[in-house]
């Protein structure tokens, strides 16, 4: 029943997240460094603490006490998820939400699911789960299978892109993905897609944040024998200030470079739909790791909670791309090429359930 829950939750963040994007498509007459910042103060410096408050009584005073090479080591993560995280929003641009998302979350989940195994089999910790445990347990053995599977559906969808690359003509191209760019949208995703692992190393360097909230939970329920639902809220704080440096100074010098600050109070541009459209997008962006911390409380942050959470994000993602039409006019063969790619992530998030049952 653990291992249900924690995928339901890891679905309706993977659906946060994938779904995210969408609410930019609304805003209208905005650079883009204008309406990424004013949905990043919402996803980074507005939202995180709130919930916090909501679900963590005494988040203040655990951050305060936390050592501080356990705080550094959290924001300098949050650091490289946050150049990850701007490079995002241009692979968007360039790919569309369903290659995009194909190709950059690709390498998020390899090196966010086996990096920090592979780190705890040199540098052993007491629950954390080491690669050699993946390798010499038959649980272990099918979540690496899964993992295997998710790269395998990843690598479909970038060839279908490829195909779509060559079939459609740049007018195409781009009535759905306006700035449609396969080799600079490849070139970034990939570089994005590797550091946006870092949050999950964010969350692994602040894990002892969270253990605190889970004992101080557990110690005031002395009854639960679960772990606490909303322990990773607090990590989240610490993360995500560092994620709002890299991307705030980024924008800033954007709209310095673009003279885009007038967009701020531009009344040519709808500037209430623009600002609620951009608040929408950082909350439901928010809303991802919220229910990830969610699903991790069930199953662990090991390689089954990661790959689970980027690979209902890619189907999310693919299912909005074909909703929005970012197919439309391909062969059948390209068709067939992408519904075979989200399918097999698909069979993945299905193995690396099972296995994680078996553990």
């Amino acid at each position: 029943m653990q291992a249900v829950l924690g995928i339901i939750f890891h679905f309706i963040g993977g659906f946060a997240s994938g779904s995210f994007y969408v609410p930019y498509k609304k805003v209208k007459g905005w650079a883009w460094e204008t309406y990424w910042l004013v949905g990043g103060l919402f996803s980074w410096l507005i939202v995180p603490p709130i919930a916090a408050w909501f679900t963590i009584p005494n988040f203040v005073d655990i951050i305060a006490q936390t050592p501080s090479s356990t705080f550094w080591w959290t924001y300098f993560w949050g650091i490289l998820w946050g150049i990850g995280g701007l490079m995002y929003g241009l692979g968007m641009r360039y790919l569309g939400m369903s290659l995009g998302n194909s190709v950059l979350l690709g390498f998020t989940a390899a090196f966010g699911a086996l990096v920090p195994s592979i780190y705890y089999n040199f540098y052993p910790q007491s629950g954390k789960i080491t690669f050699n445990e993946l390798l010499t347990t038959s649980w272990g053995q099918v979540v690496l299978l899964g993992v295997t599977l998710c790269l395998i559906g990843i690598y479909v969808c970038g060839r279908a892109g490829v195909l779509k690359e060559k079939e459609l003509p740049d007018e195409k191209k781009k009535e759905s993905v306006k700035e449609f760019n396969l080799v600079k949208g490849l070139i970034v995703c990939i570089i994005s897609g590797i550091l946006s692992a870092c949050f999950n190393y964010g969350i692994e360097a602040g894990s002892s944040m969270a253990d605190e909230a889970n004992q101080l939970w557990k110690s005031a329920h002395p009854l639960e024998t679960v772990n606490f639902l909303y322990r990773n809220n607090v990590i989240y704080i610490v993360l995500l200030w560092g994620g709002l440096s890299t991307n705030f100074i980024w924008c800033v010098i954007l709209n310095a470079r673009n003279k885009t600050f007038g967009d701020y109070t531009n009344k040519k541009a709808p500037l209430t739909q623009n600002y609620l459209f951009a608040a929408m997008a950082g909350i439901i962006w928010f809303l991802q790791f919220f229910f990830y911390g969610m699903g991790e409380s069930k199953l662990g942050n090991g390689a089954s909670s990661w790959i689970l959470h980027m690979a209902f994000i890619i189907l999310v993602a693919n299912m909005w791309g074909i909703l929005l039409k970012e197919w439309k006019g391909v062969s059948n063969k390209t068709g067939i090429t992408i519904a075979s790619g989200i399918f097999i992530i698909l069979l993945s998030v299905l193995v690396v359930g099972y296995g994680n049952s078996m553990q």
